[in-house]
């Protein structure tokens, strides 16, 4: 399937995209309002709920703004290669995990991304109030998938 074709079908189909979706798609995250669908062979996730999609939105876009250091990044508002942004998706993830739940060893898959933001907004009033220094550790420290050639 052409690209430009997959991409237009997508945006058509999918009217509220998932921040989190490279996350849920590597299955390093699940979520309770995320629903997955399929265009052609590729697989793609919508959030089934607008609260929660601005949520994830508000959180991600504070990680990355915090995070630039540890990506080595000046524009927070950019593109971000898809490494970094995982590491921005599952490292932040952990990283809220951990601030939650620091007796708690982090787990490898947060089993709901919603579940876990909100019960962040509960604990620490909202996003803005984030222990970033925990989060960002976890963003430093989360290494995906190596390359085949590094595996050895």
């Amino acid at each position: 399937m052409d690209n430009d074709i997959f991409r237009r079908t997508y945006n058509d189909i999918n009217e509220r995209f998932c921040p989190f979706e490279k996350s849920i798609l590597t299955n390093n995250c699940r979520c309770a309002r995320a629903k997955r669908f399929c265009i052609a062979e590729r697989e793609g996730v919508n959030c089934t709920a607008d609260q929660a999609q601005s949520r994830c939105i508000e959180l991600l876009d504070l990680l990355r703004m915090q995070a630039r250091f540890a990506l080595k990044t000046t524009d927070g508002h950019a593109a971000l290669p898809h490494a970094k942004a995982m590491r921005v998706q599952v490292g932040g993830l952990r990283g809220l995990h951990a601030a939650l739940s620091p007796e708690d060893e982090v787990p490898q898959q947060i089993e709901n991304v919603d579940g876990v933001i909100t019960a962040a907004i509960a604990r620490f009033g909202n996003l803005g109030a984030l222990p970033f220094q925990v989060i960002v550790q976890q963003i430093t420290a989360y290494r995906g998938r190596r390359p085949f050639r590094d595996r050895r």
